[in-house]
């Protein structure tokens, strides 16, 4: 099922629904970590939101070979965790915010991500596709200089600002994606394809993901989990290539959709 979350033209409510067209969707009720259907209730979509409200999200780092070779890294042994806080969750065209602290360094990063769909702790590799609810866009936009060296060591400082964790369009359910690790997955900047790869290109696939990341840890309905991103990023490009306003960008994924968002720059503070 392709659901999204958006406003309700009729009632300005936040809804889910089973998404018809660029307008309309038909109504979801229930829980969609629990028990939901869609009704044959239409109605007229006002606004399109990211998917959920995340529990949490969690986020791979250097998850691809390729892109690990064009940063000069080796390939890890182990999945590389952090955190995005759940403040960076943003909408599908909405602007993405360079912030006045960040100038010259705001990086794209094209990501399939999953929706855990129930409580997942010490998750078997073999049935680990059982937790996931379904598969979304990300585009995990990181602060480069920040994350390398403002934040003590650890990435989350320079990939936590606000809006910096666009998701979306639509959570395409997981009985429509039997394979994620066989997905074209792309960035296109203004029109210009930056990333070109598949997930099958992923160090450690979505069933390894699951399993190491819930070992001795509960992964609440509701967590996403990022998964790397492809070679191609802005940083690793001669010479780099950063967002800057009245640009704008587009995470596409096979079977999943395109997630498009124009980028502005920070409002000066008074």
């Amino acid at each position: 099922m392709n659901i999204i979350r958006f406003l309700d033209a009729s009632s300005g409510k936040i809804q889910y629904g089973e998404r018809l067209d660029e307008r309309s969707a038909r109504l979801i009720e229930g829980d969609i970590f629990a028990v939901y259907e869609a009704t044959d209730h239409i109605v007229e979509i006002a606004k399109l939101l990211a998917p959920l409200p995340p529990a949490n999200i969690l986020c791979i780092g250097l998850n691809y070979r390729h892109h690990a070779k064009e940063t000069g890294a080796q390939l890890p042994k182990h999945p590389v965790l952090f955190i995005k806080t759940t403040n960076a969750l943003h909408n599908p065209g909405d602007p993405i915010i360079i912030p006045e602290v960040a100038p010259n360094e705001v990086d794209y990063e094209c990501e399939l991500a999953i929706v855990i769909g129930k409580p997942a702790k010490n998750v078997c590799r073999s049935n680990a596709l059982e937790y996931v609810l379904g598969y979304t866009c990300a585009n995990d936009i990181s602060a480069r200089r920040w994350q390398k060296h403002g934040g003590g060591g650890q990435w989350c400082r320079g990939k936590s600002f606000d809006t910096f964790c666009p998701l979306g369009p639509s959570l395409i359910t997981a009985d429509e994606i039997p394979n994620p690790n066989n997905l074209k997955i792309r960035t296109i900047l203004n029109g210009e394809t930056m990333q070109d790869s598949t997930t099958a290109d992923m160090i450690f696939d979505i069933p390894a993901l699951i399993q190491f990341l819930s070992q001795g840890t509960t992964l609440l309905p509701g967590t996403v989990i990022l998964t790397g991103t492809p070679q191609g990023v802005g940083f690793a490009r001669t010479p780099p290539v950063f967002l800057k306003p009245g640009d704008e960008i587009t995470v596409e994924i096979e079977h999943i959709g395109k997630l498009t968002n124009p980028v502005q720059e920070a409002i000066p503070s008074s």
